[in-house]
């Protein structure tokens, strides 16, 4: 579940193309094609763009890039999983843990 306001947070495919957005440094020379980025000066890998993280109540991994809660712990407290706050009142909800 997520608010109103995070919709435009979620990323829309499982591997965005690296090169789409930044087409245009490529053709001004400051980004290389097949530049390793580890190896550079200043040091690579501060960034990771498909870093997971894991979910505040189950330790589990988040399926959306930057969410705090996953999917699950999401649905069932009624809270946004990318910010947390509170979008559907769950107190009248027979939610099982089975």
């Amino acid at each position: 579940m997520v608010c109103k306001k995070c919709e435009s947070k979620t990323s829309k495919l499982a591997a965005p193309d690296p090169f789409a957005s930044s087409s245009s440094a490529i053709k001004s020379g400051s980004r290389k094609v097949g530049d390793n980025k580890l190896l550079r000066k200043g040091g690579g890998g501060k960034a990771n763009p498909y870093e997971r993280r894991s979910c505040k109540k189950c330790k589990s991994q988040t399926s959306q890039n930057g969410a705090k809660y996953c999917h699950n712990c999401a649905f069932k407290s009624g809270l946004c999983s990318i910010c947390g706050h509170k979008i559907l009142d769950t107190s009248g909800y027979s939610m099982s843990t089975k």
